[in-house]
């Protein structure tokens, strides 16, 4: 599909003939024991794995379908987060469905003037293991973004072989280490240097670093130490169906607590 089919697609209300919906999974911030953000995460219907929904993606639908998804996402989070939240949201997207950035974002905006949910609240995240047909477009779509107050994270850091590049040419607000990378990292002296070599580059650059996959209070332990204060994963929470997964002793962050 090229640039102009993918607008035009979207100008003419394109549907896609499958139905979806989303999981949140609670990200904490180890700080101040706050629930950092939430991710949405594409889910069936009936709660049908994301490859499920994905296997259904075409070219042709690719863009009408992560169209549909980013609104989806801000739409539950409106109905779903507390009405005093400052709390983020996190939205997976696909640099390869955008054709024009700034034109691309709108039904996004939308969505978000819509329920009243600051631009500022809202990452987006695009995955590592992606292939990028074109890295100076999606450094326009970085830039783009944060114009308009969106923060941006690198997911899946770690999983393929161009994850440095990748941090170089972005700059993203955060990266997300993959849970390959940090599997066994209790134990595992050489895992240990590599994630705190990756935290060091990424603090000299800005960026914030989260420990996604989390599964064990070891490897929690272990990010810690490094000086690791977001992380995710199914030690704390796995992926609730529509609704907020409850975390004991963390909260979501309103503006009194906030204040």
């Amino acid at each position: 599909m090229t640039k102009d089919s993918g607008c035009r697609a979207c100008r003419a209300g394109t549907t896609l003939d499958f139905d979806f919906t989303m999981a949140f999974q609670p990200i904490l911030d180890l700080a101040d024991d706050s629930v950092w953000a939430y991710e949405a995460l594409v889910r069936g219907p009936n709660g049908e794995s994301a490859y499920t929904i994905l296997d259904q993606v075409t070219d042709e639908t690719r863009y009408q379908f992560d169209q549909a998804a980013r609104v989806k996402a801000i739409e539950l989070a409106g109905a779903l987060f507390p009405r005093d939240s400052t709390t983020r949201l996190s939205i997976n997207f696909m640099p390869n469905a955008v054709y024009e950035p700034n034109a691309c974002i709108r039904a996004s905006l939308e969505a978000a003037r819509r329920i009243d949910f600051a631009h500022q609240r809202i990452m987006f995240e695009f995955t590592e293991q992606e292939r990028f047909r074109d890295i100076g477009h999606v450094k326009d779509i970085v830039a783009a973004y944060r114009k308009q107050g969106f923060l941006t994270a690198l997911d899946d850091f770690g999983a393929g072989f161009a994850g440095l590049s990748l941090l170089a040419n972005f700059r993203p607000d955060l990266i997300k280490i993959d849970m390959d990378v940090l599997r066994g990292l209790d134990g595992d002296a050489g895992r240990y240097a590599i994630v705190s070599g990756v935290v060091g580059i990424a603090r000299a650059l800005g960026v914030t670093v989260l420990a996604e996959g989390v599964e064990t209070a070891a490897e929690l332990s272990a990010l810690r130490s490094i000086g690791i204060t977001l992380v995710q994963g199914y030690h704390f929470a796995k992926p609730l169906l529509k609704a907020l997964p409850p975390v004991a002793g963390f909260a979501p962050v309103t503006a009194a607590r906030a204040a």
